[in-house]
């Protein structure tokens, strides 16, 4: 699957720690091999978020993808709960 990064999700991922950014590069790698390990807790969207995905990073940390196509995702937000939904 091709993994691709929206400019909004760029520019929010520069803003994280290196820690935050390092946990994101581990949880991402999982979710390539498991998209559906637990400790992920992915799950689809509702309401104005239809369409997209959440994806827990750990803590309060989410990050929201979609997909373009079947072998084609793009992560789009990464931020706190509250700075998402």
């Amino acid at each position: 699957m091709k993994v691709r990064h929206s400019r909004t999700f760029k520019k929010q991922f520069l803003k994280l720690t290196p820690q935050l950014q390092q946990k994101f590069a581990e949880r991402l790698r999982l979710w390539l091999v498991d998209p559906t390990s637990p400790q992920l807790r992915v799950h689809p969207l509702s309401g104005n978020k239809k369409g997209y995905w959440s994806m827990s990073i750990g803590g309060d940390l989410r990050v929201l993808y979609y997909f373009e196509s079947e072998q084609v995702v793009v992560l789009a937000l990464i931020g706190t709960h509250s700075q998402l939904y």
